[in-house]
């Protein structure tokens, strides 16, 4: 059966997840940044108040993918946490300057994870690499469960061969996630064309805060917008992922 994963920046995101029927999410923080860390708090209360399959979003900065001592010692104890506190399974990705997998920190981080009995997933610092085929052997070599790609193009609908070819050679070896530009017009073909069995999708829509600027100051990133999980579109597309 397919399944769709909602990408959710707060406990708020992840109740629309779910009250949409949703049974997966990527919890993070900071979306406008690409996603970052989850607090412990936003977790609790989904596992709290629902059933859902939470993967856990581990970076502590936006950019990209290599990180020194002191952000890996954070992200690793991070991961901890969020797992002694109940996520399904952590996303991460630790890169060389050459765009190759860090791989001493790779095996950390899912020796970590595996140790709980969870989901290891490799998140769109894939997309940035150097070489699918080489990068894909060697997360496979790691242990890594999931990889989340985009098939290293902006959006899913570009990189769509490369998504076909990864789950065709490498399907029965690893989970290929689709992610980026998913959405309730392009989804179905996706899925048909690339034989892939998950999607990872934001579902988002925009509210207004009028308190977001005045004539002095600006907190702005998107006018006095800000982003959301819309249930409704969280409906929309279970209907259209699970029941294909």
């Amino acid at each position: 059966m397919n399944k769709l994963e909602v990408c959710c920046g707060s406990y708020e995101d992840a109740m629309n997840a779910y009250h949409g029927g949703a049974k997966r999410i990527e919890l993070n923080s900071a979306l406008a940044l690409g996603g970052l860390t989850p607090t412990i708090a936003s977790l609790e209360l989904i596992k709290n108040n629902t059933d859902l399959e939470v993967i856990c979003m581990v970076r502590p900065r936006g950019a990209g993918f290599v990180y020194n001592e002191l952000q890996s010692e954070q992200m690793i104890i991070e991961a901890e946490e969020l797992l002694e506190h109940g996520a399904d399974g952590i996303a991460f990705g630790f890169l060389d300057p050459d765009g190759k997998i860090n791989s001493a920190r790779t095996s950390e981080m899912v020796s970590i994870i595996h140790s709980y009995g969870k989901t290891a997933v490799f998140h769109r610092a894939f997309d940035v690499c150097d070489d699918p085929d080489a990068t894909i052997h060697r997360l496979i070599e790691l242990g890594v469960d999931r990889v989340l790609t985009s098939g290293m193009k902006s959006t899913v609908s570009e990189g769509v061969q490369l998504i076909k070819e990864l789950q065709e050679k490498y399907g029965n070896q690893i989970e290929i996630l689709a992610g980026s530009g998913i959405n309730e017009t392009n989804v179905v073909d996706i899925i048909h064309y690339t034989g892939i069995h998950q999607v990872h999708s934001s579902c988002k829509n925009w509210r207004a805060d009028p308190t977001t600027a005045n004539d002095h100051v600006s907190f702005s990133y998107n006018g006095i917008n800000y982003d959301y999980v819309d249930k409704e579109k969280v409906k929309r597309m279970v209907s259209l992922v699970e029941e294909d």
